[in-house]
């Protein structure tokens, strides 16, 4: 298999009061195309540093981060917008949708950055939306649509680029426990089909959904590799 992606002795440092502080501690790891990986670990361990660095959100202090053939590194902040826009599709916790906007427009945001025609634009959008199931629901607004609903429409818009590697966030943390399952069980569904997900959680049960763990603590990963059974 490709590897999607290779982070190689990452270490990431932020000044606060003068005082350095070390988020991640020469971390390297390495996912391939087609996996399922969870990122865990408590507050404070480094996880949302990792996330924000696999995402091209920010750059590490030193060692190399690389996405495909892509130095994230030497990369400029043009290079990385346009490597987020068609590399990486993103799901946050809290949705990010535009208020104002349908959900079938709120998909297509992402192929106006990416200059796609209007016709072939919704198109995608339309194709996206009714692979999450919503087709129902394509002109309403995210006012109209439930916490489940409104992550549908995220997770579609993540897909509409048809991404290298799609980022979750916390994917499950405002939703009930009903529309959390639902909303693995359509993560479960993109792996079957061949995506690659990376997806970063506190939870247990939600981590146990993918086929890797990778636990980071203290800025370091502690363990990687398969999730145990559960009995």
């Amino acid at each position: 298999m490709t590897t999607l992606l290779k982070i190689a002795n990452v270490s990431k440092e932020y000044k606060m009061d003068g005082v350095v502080f070390q988020a991640l501690d020469n971390v390297s790891l390495s996912i391939k195309e087609g996996e399922f990986v969870a990122i865990m670990g408590p507050s404070g361990s480094g996880k949302s540093t990792l996330m924000h660095i696999i995402g091209c959100l920010d750059r590490p202090t030193s060692g190399k981060v690389y996405i495909e053939e892509h130095d994230i590194f030497t990369a400029n902040d043009a290079e990385l917008a346009e490597i987020r826009n068609t590399h990486i599709g993103f799901v946050f916790q809290q949705f990010n949708l535009l208020r104002k906007t349908s959900a079938l427009s709120n998909v297509e945001l992402p192929l106006v950055y990416a200059k796609v025609t209007p016709k072939e634009r919704k198109e995608r959008a339309r194709a996206m939306l009714t692979e999450v199931g919503l087709s129902e629901k394509m002109g309403n607004f995210p006012s109209q649509l439930s916490g489940g609903q409104q992550q549908r429409v995220a997770i579609a818009r993540a897909l509409v680029t048809k991404p290298s590697i799609i980022l979750a966030d916390e994917p499950t943390g405002n939703l009930d426990s009903k529309s959390g399952r639902d909303i693995m069980n359509i993560f479960q569904n993109l792996h079957d089909k061949g995506s690659t997900i990376v997806l970063v959680t506190h939870d247990e049960d939600v981590a146990h959904h993918a086929k890797r763990i990778v636990r980071i603590a203290d800025g370091k990963i502690i363990a990687d590799g398969k999730p145990p059974k559960r009995t």
